[in-house]
């Protein structure tokens, strides 16, 4: 594996790209063109999470609770730029301490401003970013929908990448409210996802898929048709024997969240009783999460 492809589950690569490729913060797809299976599985009032930040969720989505984290401080920094000059857009400024937690809602505008009082004050340095596999900031079933295009295969990419991928599908999961729906944006094929979705947390799972061509491309007689399920067994071959062998398709998994049983979860506790994970760090530290809401 080469060390570029390696480094796409670490911070330093996002935002050295980011940096010398400025631009619109979306991957694989763009809002618009997944808008209707999103709508379908996402009523507009439901509290969502975006790992890594999705810019068509917050102009074109109508979604009105709207949580996106990323791991590279550069896409924070260009996005309180960007929308600082919309006042209806909030931000809740999280601030972290061994044994509490201050919850500050400030525009988007004051951001940089209350974040230098507070840091001038503490002799601190801002940490504006959130990384998928520890989100320990956010209560269990915080989320009723969680919308993922393109991080899990960067963190297939990087080093220790089946460990890093489970320890983010188990956060998701962590956070997901009972029944709530891990959307999946990906290249990889059944054969390739299945296990790991399965292996890592209870979901029952639904299989859509949608052509790679941009936007402006799309043909008028695609391949599969969005909305509708793709037949999907156990180990995934029906998707081929539907689309044929090697379809140019991003996959998307439909991951529904199962609260199973006390004696088949794995470690033997119930999530129904996971303890809310407040142990935060020995240091204080800051991070600035944007909430988006009307």
């Amino acid at each position: 594996m080469s060390t570029g492809t390696q480094a796409y589950g670490e911070s330093w690569y996002w935002d050295n790209r980011y940096t010398n490729e400025p631009g619109p913060f979306d991957w694989y797809q763009k809002y618009i063109t997944l808008a209707p299976i999103i709508n379908l599985y996402v009523p507009l009032h439901q509290s969502i999470l975006v790992v890594a930040f999705s810019e068509g969720m917050v102009d074109e989505g109508g979604y009105k609770d709207v949580v996106n984290i990323d791991i590279s401080s550069v896409v924070i920094d260009a996005m309180q730029k960007k929308y600082q000059d919309r006042p209806e857009l909030k931000c809740i400024l999280m601030i972290l301490h061994v044994n509490s937690i201050i919850i500050i809602p400030v525009s988007i505008a004051q951001l940089a401003r209350t974040l230098h009082v507070i840091c001038r004050d503490r002799d601190l340095n801002p940490d504006l970013k959130m990384d998928v596999r520890d989100m320990s900031a956010f209560e269990s079933e915080s989320f009723g929908s969680v919308i993922d295009k393109g991080t899990l295969d960067s963190i297939l990419c990087g080093n220790n990448s089946r460990q890093n991928a489970t320890k983010m599908l188990e956060e998701i999961w962590r956070v997901l409210k009972n029944k709530g729906v891990y959307i999946l944006v990906t290249y990889g094929a059944p054969q390739y996802r299945l296990r790991l979705l399965r292996e890592s947390c209870s979901w029952t799972i639904k299989l859509h898929v949608i052509e790679k061509l941009a936007a402006e491309e799309k043909s008028d007689d695609p391949l599969w048709e969005l909305t509708k399920p793709i037949p999907l067994n156990n180990d995934g071959s029906s998707a081929e024997e539907t689309l044929g062998p090697n379809p140019d398709v991003h996959y998307i998994y439909i991951c529904t969240k199962l609260v199973v049983s006390h004696d088949s979860y794995l470690g033997g506790t119930s999530p129904t009783k996971l303890p809310l994970r407040t142990q935060l760090r020995s240091n204080l530290d800051i991070l600035a999460i944007v909430l988006l809401v009307s």
